[in-house]
């Protein structure tokens, strides 16, 4: 017997549609690409103009399935382009432009991308990747006849498409199980993999990510997603805020803290959400100009682990809330947030603070468990810590076109995370299973000493990789950035983790450096540290 329920399929497009009907005049705004000034619309004229583009896309030869490749930053135009994309069937493909050109050249080959949209940033990238794509038919510069650029190319112009359709398309009736959207993996070895996601799993995810213990996103709110939409849709929040009818901001291109700070406090922010290298700036600019923040109520920190010292940071001396988070491409990305459970609210700030280093707690839609070596689960007891498995309605169950063949193990997705998990469903990630340090037999995380060292206020960044030593087969090496005028020493880093991390998980030896490289998501790159420093004269060898 089936229940007597109206079977209405869960589409991109109706997210808009809702936007517009029930939150019409809520604010978007944006800083231009063009010129850094400010472009405010609302969700009724995103919704028109979508219709419009769409219309337009459809003149360029897109149809169902095909893909529409981007190449740009956060801005209402792409926000367009999401929806336009989406609502007529086809696939909207973001690009990430941090990803060398000879990347980008493979994955828009690999994707099959008939039209390229892009951001005037990018003109010098697209001129060098014209002639490696000769797939993509359409290459559209996403500004008005004004500012059209002088270029070889024959380009199209974003603006003179939608000005040339005034009616716009009427939605078609979709499967909730067609694709939708495609982002591929910033994978530090091999070539990248197309992860596809489908209406169906994107809108299930914008309604996990606004629950109360996850993202906590209302009507009430104003969001600014500092993590670009090309990694990983901005973590969903381009779906998300039309869902309940959140106020957008979208920074452009201009990142840095000053930038990203009179935003805040112009639009009146109440939430947002970065990578740990983004805050570092902002943190840094908002201690050196003594300023403080006006709405800001919460923000949400992921793609690489949050430094406990960034969470006090922003707590303690902003009374900014810190959601810890956790995912990856291939979960669409949201995985855990870390919010607490009543009881937890009564410890003392020690025990909290312990509970919050944490990436956090399931949100409905994620199973989680921790394997061994020969597969068997572990226990959630907070201490035993193994691989690290997934499974839920928004996660990867293949690869675009099956590369690298099937991916899970009996129907749960690794994700190549090391992690605990306790009694009351917290996870930790103590490291990536291809970069934890293997000494003696025994496992160090190479995440537990990294944030102890930014701990340490001079140091501004730091990471560890493991090298070979004879006698216990790997052991740490530190690698650390100083903060500007810091004279941090070698004994002076190493006597800070006393007392803080295991004896025989201290590092053999710390060598400070100018910079760390990042991959194209910011995350440290360890396969380049490991390739520059894995053959260190350890001083104990």
């Amino acid at each position: 017997m089936h229940g007597l329920m109206m079977d209405l399929p869960l589409t991109i497009a109706s997210l808009i549609e809702h936007a517009d009907r029930y939150h019409g005049d809520t604010e978007i705004v944006s800083r231009r690409i063009e010129d850094g000034t400010i472009h405010r619309t609302t969700y009724r004229d995103v919704h028109a103009r979508a219709r419009r583009l769409a219309a337009a896309l459809r003149g360029l030869g897109v149809e169902a399935t095909t893909r529409v490749g981007t190449l740009a930053w956060n801005g209402y135009r792409h926000f367009e382009l999401y929806y336009a994309v989406s609502g007529i069937g086809a696939v909207c493909h973001t690009i990430n432009p941090r990803l060398f050109p000879e990347q980008i050249a493979y994955i828009v080959g690999h994707a099959d991308d008939q039209v390229v949209c892009f951001d005037l940033t990018f003109l010098p990238l697209v001129e060098k990747l014209a002639p490696h794509c000769p797939g993509v038919k359409h290459w559209v510069a996403m500004t008005d006849r004004a500012h059209m650029p002088a270029s070889a190319l024959p380009l199209q112009c974003f603006e003179d498409l939608i000005d040339a359709h005034p009616d716009g398309v009427e939605w078609p009736a979709l499967d909730e199980r067609s694709a939708s959207s495609l982002c591929y993996t910033s994978g530090t070895t091999g070539n990248p993999k197309g992860v596809l996601y489908s209406h169906r799993s994107t809108v299930l995810h914008a309604y996990g990510a606004c629950l109360p213990d996850a993202l906590n996103l209302s009507a009430r709110d104003v969001v600014l997603p500092v993590v670009p939409m090309f990694h990983v849709n901005a973590w969903g929040l381009p779906y998300s805020a039309p869902l309940v009818g959140a106020k957008l901001v979208f920074p452009g291109a201009a990142l840095d803290g000053a930038s990203l700070v009179e935003l805040f406090e112009a639009e009146g922010v109440t939430t947002s959400a970065g990578v740990p290298t983004i805050w570092l700036g902002l943190l840094a600019h908002m201690k050196a100009q003594g300023l403080r923040f006006g709405a800001l109520k919460r923000t949400v920190i992921g793609g690489s682990a949050c430094p406990p010292a960034m969470i006090r940071t922003f707590e303690d001396d902003y009374g900014v809330q810190v959601l810890h988070a956790w995912g990856m491409t291939e979960m669409s990305p949201l995985g855990t947030v870390n919010t607490f459970k009543q009881r937890q609210l009564a410890l003392d700030k020690t025990a909290r603070d312990a509970i919050q280093n944490k990436q956090g707690r399931p949100i409905y839609g994620v199973d989680m468990k921790i394997v061994g070596d020969d597969g068997a689960e572990l226990p959630r007891d907070g201490q035993a810590f193994g691989d690290l498995l997934v499974r839920g309605p928004w996660i990867c169950a293949s690869y675009f076109k099956g590369e690298g063949g099937d991916p899970l193990r009996d129907g749960w997705f690794p994700t190549g995370d090391v992690a605990t998990l306790d009694a009351d469903g917290f996870m930790q990630i103590t490291d990536r299973s291809k970069d934890v340090i293997k000494s003696g037999g025994e496992w160090i995380s190479s995440i537990d000493l990294e944030n102890t060292a930014v701990a340490h206020p001079d140091v501004a960044e730091a990471a560890v990789i493991g090298v070979a030593h004879p006698k216990w087969d790997e052991r740490p090496l530190l690698l650390v950035v100083r903060k500007p005028g810091a004279t941090l020493g070698r004994e002076e880093m190493l006597a800070f983790f006393e007392g803080k991390v295991a004896k025989w998980w201290l590092p053999d030896d710390v060598v400070f450096v100018d910079a760390l490289p990042h991959t194209a998501t910011g995350k440290l790159l360890k396969t380049k540290l490991r390739e520059d420093y894995g053959h260190w004269k350890l001083p104990t060898a």
